[in-house]
């Protein structure tokens, strides 16, 4: 039995090594050994990297437009950036796609290092210390691809993303008025059409309208596509201690949220190839009347609204290698020679911030995630928030709310804490009854059941608390794991984000100072192997919590302080009455 304890314990410490040496090579620049390096987005032709998704059975499928029309010069593509005060667009003429967004008010996820220097180990460590860049969102750079998209479908030759537009003139920055607008033309296969694309003062709602108008001398039946396309590669920033979801999400009033992964996507598409002709049916809903689609990431969005009330196929499919879209088809109904019609949906591309959310659209503040407890982690959002409205700061926000968490398991914290002292009391007496029965397990286990109920001790009793508080723990993990809000955010001196790890390991060292007084108060394992194994745990664990968001560890310090105080009161009283 001792053999089996050593055995599972170094096993527990093995594994934890492999963790902690994958956390150094990704926090260093240097890929994870979970994850295959970053796949290059292939540079496809036209008519490949389009992406279009298939139109309705009423439909002729859609031939991209190419970049130069047969006997005109080829097409010069401008991009033109818009500037408000949260944002800065790039759209190319060229489809009239948004082709980078960047957050203004948002830095991007920077590893701080430790000690200020990341130890000169790595170029791509020093290159996040110095001054930061603002996040970006769409964009187009090396293996990243993040677009948006919007074209017609329905008859051949139809104005689509590979289309070139002609910019109207106008303003180009956000000054002194509240809005700026950018319209995009081209007229191709018999139809004009016009993207008006509106940018707000403190907004990051971005109005876009269509308006179509059939030029040709036949009725069309055109329909409008608006998608979003994102490589697959995972976060660069992702890790087995801090991970987060990409990928594409929807929402429908039918079939509420639904989260994809770019994984599904790919199979789903080799199980089309594999069975030509054969019908298939996605994992989502393909029809609906409401809802959005968004690709959604680690604190940040950006989502699809469109037009309400009005009919939309929903697809997600595999553009290239390593490229997928998510995205919708609206019929926009027959149009007359000289008729126009106009369609209007919003794109949403900036932080998940639940209360700015809600006012888009609904259910889009489900891309919040808070994992599997948000029937718990959604209430403890509500009081942290409440009580960042009083002290205006998340660090002492924190600090608060694990007091009062605190407070609200006292009972329980109460109940645990005297069962340990009452087994640290009898442990001499555990010690001396397993060394008389060592040959004897059923005596032993006799001798202790009278033991226990001699000394109206519950063997159980340190446990069960625990095991109670675990989901709120849990939950809290999540909570401050997806709260935007935290992002950027600093406490004291020399933490300035609380979603960064320390960068001066303060917190993790305080943490197993903690610990280690939290181990020693508690009663010692009879087993001496177990027993230095549990005091070696403290630095373990510590050493974890390099990784870890500072405002987590700042928990948990928190929390093993507070544990300490109420440990040291119990056990002095149970003590003093013994």
């Amino acid at each position: 039995m001792d053999i089996n304890k050593r055995t599972i314990l170094w096993i527990v410490f093995s594994v934890s090594l492999v963790f902690l040496w994958n956390e150094w090579m990704i926090s260093t620049g240097k890929p994870s050994m979970f994850a295959p390096a970053p796949t290059q987005t292939a540079k496809a032709p036209a008519a490949k990297a389009a992406g279009l998704p298939a139109p309705s059975a009423s439909a002729t499928a859609a031939t991209p437009g190419a970049a130069a029309v047969d006997g005109a010069a080829p097409f010069k593509s401008e991009i033109i950036t818009i500037t408000t005060d949260v944002m800065k667009v790039d759209v190319d003429t060229l489809g009239g796609q948004i082709k980078r967004l960047e957050l203004l008010n948002y830095k991007a996820a920077g590893n701080p290092g430790w000690f200020g220097g990341c130890f000169g180990l790595s170029e791509a460590c020093k290159s996040n210390l110095d001054a930061r860049a603002n996040e970006v969102l769409f964009q187009q750079n090396g293996n990243k691809t993040y677009l948006g998209q919007t074209g017609l479908v329905g008859a051949p030759g139809l104005p689509n993303h590979n289309t070139g537009f002609v910019a109207k003139p106008g303003v180009r920055t956000l000054d002194n008025g509240n809005q700026v607008q950018l319209v995009l033309e081209a007229e191709q296969g018999g139809v004009k059409l016009t993207k008006t694309l509106t940018f707000k003062r403190g907004d990051y709602v971005v109005d876009v309208r269509h308006d179509v108008t059939n030029t040709g001398a036949a009725p069309l039946t055109p329909e409008l596509y608006l998608q979003l396309v994102h490589d697959g590669n995972k976060p660069p920033e992702s890790s087995w201690f801090n991970s987060s979801f990409t990928g594409p999400t929807l929402y429908t009033d039918a079939d509420k949220y639904k989260k994809l992964s770019f994984e599904k996507i790919e199979k789903e598409d080799k199980t089309q190839k594999e069975n030509p002709g054969k019908p298939f049916t996605p994992d989502h809903p393909t029809k609906a009347d409401s809802g959005w689609v968004a690709i959604s990431q680690h604190f940040f969005v950006s989502a699809f609204v469109p037009q309400a009330k009005a009919a939309r196929d929903i697809f997600t499919k595999k553009v290239d290698t390593n490229l997928y879209a998510i995205g919708v088809v609206q019929p926009l109904g027959s149009l007359a020679p000289g008729a126009t019609v106009s369609n209007t949906a919003q794109l949403y591309s900036g932080p998940q911030n639940e209360k700015a959310l809600e006012k888009v659209s609904p259910g889009l503040e489900l891309v919040k995630d808070y994992g599997m407890l948000t029937i718990i982690a959604k209430p403890m959002y509500w009081v942290m928030e409440h009580l960042h409205s009083a002290l205006g700061n998340w660090g002492w926000t924190i600090i608060a709310f694990t007091i009062l968490i605190k407070l609200v398991f006292f009972p329980l914290s109460a109940a645990s804490y005297r069962s340990m002292a009452k087994m640290k009391v009898v442990t001499p007496k555990m010690t001396e009854i397993r060394e008389r029965y060592k040959g004897d397990p059923q005596k032993m286990n006799q001798a202790m059941m009278e033991l226990y109920k001699t000394e109206k001790i519950n063997p159980l009793g340190g446990c069960l608390p625990i095991l109670v508080q675990m989901p709120v723990f849990i939950a809290l993990y999540w909570v401050l794991n997806a709260s935007v809000e935290m992002r950027g955010a600093p406490w004291v001196g020399w933490i300035t984000d609380l979603t960064q790890h320390d960068p001066w390991a303060i917190l993790p060292v305080l943490y197993a100072i903690s610990m280690f007084i939290t181990t020693k108060l508690n009663p010692q394992p009879a087993d001496p192997v177990q027993a230095k194994m549990m005091l070696f745990m403290p630095l373990a664990f510590s050493l974890m919590f390099f990784f870890f968001p500072s405002g987590l560890v700042l928990y948990w310090v928190v929390n093993n302080v507070l544990s300490i105080a109420q440990q040291w009161v119990i056990t002095r009283k149970y003590g003093a009455a013994k």
